[in-house]
């Protein structure tokens, strides 16, 4: 295993979903997003970095069928997998690095990305996380990018993170991904303390 695959593993399999920083028994604001982006239960989604979060829980309720989930470590995944039971089947796994997955082309109407690409402190990481986006959403696609704001933490689960506001945001992501909306929110942790997230809503330019 990679360093970085071996450190997220350790986190997952040593802490309870709800033990983590960034859980939230429920993404209201990305699911209130998703609502208003891609309101057709057809569409073709994403998550990036979703290994244990509730998201997809609360997208199969809402009756979507089209639904990814992608993490770097087995372990998350697993136990999502678990906790949805029979309904795992409807949706699409990969355990996988986002900067070296094979996706295919052009085949996502949404991206939801929150809390995967602050960790990405390399120019040559977050290059190959653009080429992917760029690669596999759809021309006038969206995504929603979730990351530390310029008031969040510096790091995160013992790692190095880069904090954003909504222009350096648009600039890692480049001409090709006009940003359509932007706004910071608190995330309460479960250990009672508040960390700032930044997000922002992006469509991939036609050609």
């Amino acid at each position: 295993m990679t360093d970085i695959k071996l450190h997220w593993e350790s986190v997952y399999q040593a802490k309870a979903p709800d033990a983590v920083s960034w859980y939230s028994p429920h993404l209201v604001t990305s699911l209130r997003l998703i609502g208003e982006l891609s309101p057709s239960k057809d569409a073709a989604i994403i998550d990036v970095g979703g290994g244990e979060a509730t998201l997809v829980d609360d997208l199969l309720a809402d009756d979507y069928t089209q639904l990814s989930v992608l993490d770097i470590s087995q372990a998350a995944v697993d136990v999502t997998r678990q906790r949805l039971g029979a309904h795992a089947a409807q949706v699409h796994w990969l355990v996988a690095d986002i900067a070296s997955v094979r996706l295919d082309t052009a085949h996502y109407d949404l991206w939801h990305d929150r809390a995967v690409f602050h960790f990405l402190t390399t120019a040559a990481a977050r290059q190959a996380y653009v080429r992917q986006l760029a690669h596999a959403l759809k021309p006038g696609g969206h995504a929603i990018m979730a990351t530390f704001g310029p008031d969040g933490p510096l790091k995160c689960s013992g790692l190095d993170i880069v904090r954003y506001d909504a222009a350096s945001l648009q600039r890692e992501l480049g001409p090709q991904f006009t940003l359509l909306d932007s706004f910071t929110e608190p995330h309460q942790t479960p250990f009672g303390t508040t960390q700032q997230f930044l997000y922002g809503v992006f469509r991939r330019a036609k050609p």
